[in-house]
Parts: C-alpha cells; structure tokens; sequence
C-alpha cells in the first residue's frame, strides 16, 4: 500500500538533475483536461504565522502562473475546485474573502485571459454565490466567450454529490414529461446532465499538501483520470510541479479496464 501512495504522490523533492524540461514534455502526450484540487492555502499562512486569508491571496497567483503554463502546453480544459459546498462551514471571514478572490483575481487577470485567447467558465450552484463574486464571473464568462483556447473551468460553490442528485432529478424530470424514455439511459446520456457537460472527462487530476482524497470532487467524472498527489502546498506549487506531473501522467498506461 506504501508503494502506491508513494508512487500516486509522486516525487515533491525534484532535484537539479531531475528537472522536468518542457520541450521534452511537449514532445509526449498533453492531458486533454486538467482537474486540480488547491489544497493547502491555510497551511502555507499558518507555517509563517499569517491569517488564513493570506495564503489564499498568495494562491491566487498560482492560478494566475498555472493558467498561463497550461495555456502554453496546450491543455485544452484547467478545472480548478476553488470553493465547495462544504467550504461555508469555515468561519465567516474566511468564507467572504474567498468570495472576494474571483473579483479580485478576474479583474486584474481578465486583460491577459483575453489576450491569451483563454475562455472562462464556472460549475456549481450559483444561487448561493453573492452577487459581486457573481457578477465577477459572468462578466467574465461574457468578456471571453467567444476564445477558443484554454477552458478555465472554476469550480465554485461545487460539491459532486450535489451535483449527481441534481442530475438524476432532471433526467427523472425528462422521462416523466416524455423528452426522454428510460431506456435511453446510459453514460453517455447521464454525462450530458452533469455541470461539466461537454467538457471530457478529466485526464489528470492533481491534489496539493499531501492530502489522498476527492473531497466530493467529480465523483463521476474522475473513474479514469489518473491522479498526482503531492506534498507541496498550493502556494508553493510552481510550473516546474506542472511539468512533472504531467511527466508523470506520460509515463501511465492508460488502459481504460482493457488489457
């Protein structure tokens, strides 16, 4: 079992000699979708005797380094859980500077996104979000539309359970008003109901801080991505822990239940 979490984890520790180089990353195959769970925001504040809210601000210039790095590989879909529905449990002050962070981060990196040809977009449950975080984010959305690059997917108020029940309900919906028939179910058709529609299932999943869980994130989605856990704090995570663990994702066979 040691031998699995080590090998699923990955190696924190890159030597000089290790490096991972881009160009020869670029020349194996780039994960299509890219899901990452940023954990270790409160962490990294603690460790240097600062409020939690510090560590997320210095987080959301990872996302800002990330996202470009990405872009740049080619990745097609980045989906960053950034707020679960299990989140407002956290005291109040932290859960409304969290609620400040897309504001803040979408107003001054929204220019670059343009430019750089990314296009913005959010899953989970929207009513709860306050109405300047909101705002934020459609603008957003609106402001970027019609790029064709990189999908910046923020997951925000998202919780995967949620999200499941949400589905089957409007597909229970469907059939009872005669859009669909029952038998029509499969999972291609209950993919179709889901937040992430039509974005692929992810190939990689990365989680920061040494943490071995999904914490409610893309049950369904995630049956075949390979995941990369790491010990690093999300603020620490730089563009070289990018590159080796889509180094790592190279070196998997993915055989989908095949042999």
């Amino acid at each position: 079992m040691l031998n699995i979490l080590k090998k699923w984890k990955g190696s924190s520790q890159t030597t000089k000699e290790e490096t991972i180089v881009k160009a020869d990353v670029l020349k194996g195959e780039i994960p299509e979708h890219i899901a990452i769970i940023m954990d270790g925001n409160g962490r990294w504040a603690k460790k240097r005797a600062l409020p939690r809210i510090a560590g997320h601000h210095e987080g959301m210039k990872v996302v800002r380094r990330i996202t470009r790095q990405a872009n740049e590989l080619g990745v097609k879909a980045l989906t960053l859980y950034a707020f679960s529905t299990e989140n407002w449990k956290r005291p109040k002050t932290e859960v409304e500077y969290l609620m400040k962070l897309p504001e803040e981060f979408l107003n001054t990196f929204l220019p670059e996104l343009i430019e750089e040809n990314v296009q913005v977009r959010i899953i989970g449950e929207k009513n709860r979000l306050p109405v300047h975080t909101l705002r934020a984010v459609e603008k957003a959305m609106s402001d970027t539309k019609r790029n064709t690059g990189l999908i910046l997917n923020f997951a925000l108020n998202y919780g995967s359970r949620s999200e499941i029940i949400s589905a089957v309900q409007k597909i229970a919906n469907d059939i009872k008003n005669g859009r669909i028939d029952e038998t029509a179910i499969n999972e291609s058709l209950f993919s179709e109901y889901l937040m992430t529609n039509p974005l692929k299932d992810p190939d990689l999943l990365i989680r920061t801080s040494g943490e071995i869980r999904l914490s409610n994130f893309m049950l369904w989605q995630l049956a075949y991505t390979e995941f990369w856990f790491t010990d690093i704090l999300w603020p620490d995570f730089t563009e070289q822990n990018l590159l080796e663990a889509i180094h790592t994702y190279q070196q998997r066979g993915r055989r989908f239940g095949g042999v």
